[in-house]
């Protein structure tokens, strides 16, 4: 791709192959993706291979919809992208359909002679209502505003 502000849309078009490959494509050799829970996956081949087993599994269904774009330029060769994604189709644990899911994707790309990859990833579920999370009986969002 020839500008980074296309970069979400061919993630978008590589997690509808339910090809990990085609994900590690988009990837340089040493890259690094954190994604919604944590995992950190330090190489092209283990974004690939993750993605691979996710694709095909609980997310064999899914629809990945790039929203919002903001690209941040960092001089002729790098940029930051963040993207609101919007996903549908998620399977649950027991098979049935998960509903839909909001996160915002952070991709920092460096400029390479065949167009633009990713050196870094970070993806973030949005948590309508929430502030940050808190651990304590149990781990998830809360809201201090609202008690």
């Amino acid at each position: 791709m020839a500008d980074p502000s296309g970069f979400p849309a061919a993630f978008a078009a590589a997690w509808a192959t339910r090809d990990g490959s085609a994900i590690g494509a988009l990837f340089t050799e040493d890259a690094d993706f954190v994604n919604v829970v944590g995992l950190w996956w330090r190489q092209r081949a283990d974004i690939a291979r993750a993605h691979d087993y996710a694709l095909k599994s609980f997310f064999a269904e899914t629809y990945l919809r790039p929203g919002v774009i903001r690209v941040r330029q960092l001089g002729t060769d790098h940029a930051v992208v963040h993207c609101r994604f919007q996903m549908t189709g998620q399977l649950a644990l027991d098979g049935s359909r998960a509903g839909d899911r909001q996160t915002v994707m952070s991709f920092v790309l460096e400029r390479q002679d065949g167009g633009w990859l990713a050196v870094s990833a970070h993806n973030t579920d949005v948590v309508p209502g929430a502030e940050t999370y808190l651990f304590g009986d149990e781990f998830g969002p809360v809201d201090y505003r609202n008690g």
